[in-house]
């Protein structure tokens, strides 16, 4: 079926980087499942108005595993996919950019990226290293070097809605492929998890890598339980070296 089709269009989700060391957020194992009070950081209304809130995101950020994280052999295979010609667009919800690491370039973020900060006020923006620095230098609230704003990583927080544009680009890419696939994703949370079914209706067969059951596999035209660092690999390779349909 992969080497059959012309336009594959990938889905990502946090199981995509969990072999690079960043743990995923609703697994057994996940950053909310184990801490529930890591969802305060991730909230704009506490981000926003409460300073201890901001200090502890910003202690997280000191010792996140995204900055340390290099991609793993799956994110290395979809960078390869690209640039055989045969991969549409990669839609992640993920927002270490590690996608962008591998060499992948047609990279929609549905959740913006953590590698980035932003200014709430002015939008003045500039790589998180920068901030992580004074952090490390000891302040614990970084603001704007330009305005004095709230500074933030350039994610979407809970609250927050999604980027327009970035959903039209993410609709599109699922409404043409001939293959949707659906890796390290629960396709529990919205507007991301309709996007399969948005593919399936646009006439895509879908194909789901994840270590979980979800709500959609009885859809997927095949779903796939091994490690996704492993079969990724193995699937995109069989793609890139079968012969093109007549």
């Amino acid at each position: 079926m992969l080497a059959d089709a012309e336009q594959i269009t990938v889905l990502t989700g946090a199981g995509m980087s969990t072999a690079s060391g960043i743990p995923d957020f609703r697994g057994p194992q996940g950053v909310w499942t184990l801490d529930p009070e890591a969802e305060r950081v991730s909230t704009l209304s506490y981000y926003l108005s409460d300073p201890a809130v901001r200090k502890a995101a910003w202690q997280r950020r000191t010792w996140s595993p995204v900055f340390s994280a290099e991609p793993n052999d799956a994110h290395r295979a979809l960078a390869d996919a690209e640039r055989s010609g045969r991969l549409r667009a990669i839609i992640t919800s993920n927002t270490d950019g590690l996608h962008q690491l591998a060499g992948s370039t047609n990279v929609i973020e549905l959740h913006g990226n953590a590698r980035r900060w932003r200014c709430e006020s002015c939008r003045r923006t500039g790589p998180m290293t920068e901030m992580l620095e004074r952090v490390q230098a000891g302040e614990d609230d970084p603001n704007c070097p330009a305005c004095g704003g709230i500074v933030r990583a350039t994610t979407i927080l809970f609250e927050e809605n999604l980027d327009p544009e970035v959903i039209d680009a993410a609709v599109a890419a699922a409404s043409d492929c001939d293959v949707f696939l659906a890796v390290g994703t629960s396709l529990a949370v919205y507007p991301a998890a309709g996007l399969l079914p948005l593919a399936l209706r646009s006439g895509a067969r879908a194909v789901i890598v994840n270590a979980e059951e979800t709500d959609y596999d009885h859809y997927a035209w095949a779903v796939i339980r091994e490690r996704i660092e492993s079969v990724l690999p193995r699937l995109l390779a069989d793609e890139a070296s079968a012969e093109p349909a007549p």
